[in-house]
Formats: C-alpha cells, sequence, structure tokens
C-alpha cells in the first residue's frame, strides 16, 4: 500500500511514512485518497468526512 501511495499519491505520505498498519485512508469513488487518519483517530470522528463523500 505504502507503494502505491508514494507512486500515485505522494502528497498524502508529504515524507510521513505510515507508522502503523491501522492508519486509515478514505477512498472517493473514483478511487483517490480523500483523508488521512492516524490510528489514534476514532472512526466515528470520521463521519462527516464519510458523509460528504457520499453525497
Amino acid at each position: 500500500m505504502q507503494g502505491i501511495l508514494q507512486e500515485k499519491f505522494p502528497e498524502i505520505l508529504a515524507g510521513d511514512d505510515i507508522k502503523w498498519n491501522f492508519t486509515k485512508f478514505l477512498i472517493d469513488r473514483q478511487g483517490n485518497v480523500a483523508g488521512r487518519y492516524e490510528p489514534t483517530k476514532a472512526p466515528l470522528s470520521m463521519e462527516k468526512d464519510i458523509e460528504r463523500l457520499l453525497k
């Protein structure tokens, strides 16, 4: 996954490696990374971002 992100979406990594395998990525309908969330981020706190993408 990290290789794909580095190749296609280097701005998402921004020099910051994925530190843990529970890092969350929000993907839009076109397959683009719409958000990156650290492992400590509660899934429910991403609700507004998810709802925005579902509209």
